[in-house]
């Protein structure tokens, strides 16, 4: 890091979320978009929103042009402590006890599907083979 590039601590970063005074965290450098909050062609909502955390995610997710990009150096202001910015969470996946009870449900299903048609089918033969058993007896 340059000796002139100014570190900011997470909580000050993320204390700035108000629309006179939005700061943004994006892969380490913090962004201060308060005079671009009008401009943004999502609406400042989404800048809003998007301050007060780390809004990396938030960012890539969105898939921003090359040209957006090259503008954010223009509201740079500095880096962030790494060391300040608090561990996000990750989402855990379900266990294999809860998917093996989900596909049971959908095997169930897919075995009615097929049964209960046959069902009606058989059904209907049989009705169909006492009534003509009738007749012939009458």
């Amino acid at each position: 890091m340059d000796s002139g590039q100014k570190v900011f601590v997470y909580e000050d970063v993320a204390k700035h979320r108000e629309r006179n005074g939005c700061w943004l965290l994006i892969s380490g450098k913090v962004y201060d978009v308060t005079a671009f909050l009008e401009e943004h062609p999502g609406g400042d909502e989404v800048l809003l929103a998007a301050s007060g955390k780390d809004a990396t995610d938030d960012f890539e997710d969105v898939g921003h042009s090359d040209d957006a990009k090259e503008m954010m150096e223009k509201y740079y202001i500095g880096e962030v402590d790494s060391a300040t910015v608090p561990v996000r969470k990750k989402f855990k996946a379900q266990t294999s006890a809860v998917t093996h009870k989900q596909d049971e449900s959908g095997f169930l299903i897919k075995i009615l599907q097929f049964l209960v048609p046959l069902l009606i089918l058989g059904f209907a033969f049989g009705l169909q083979f006492l009534g003509k058993k009738e007749k012939a007896e009458d």
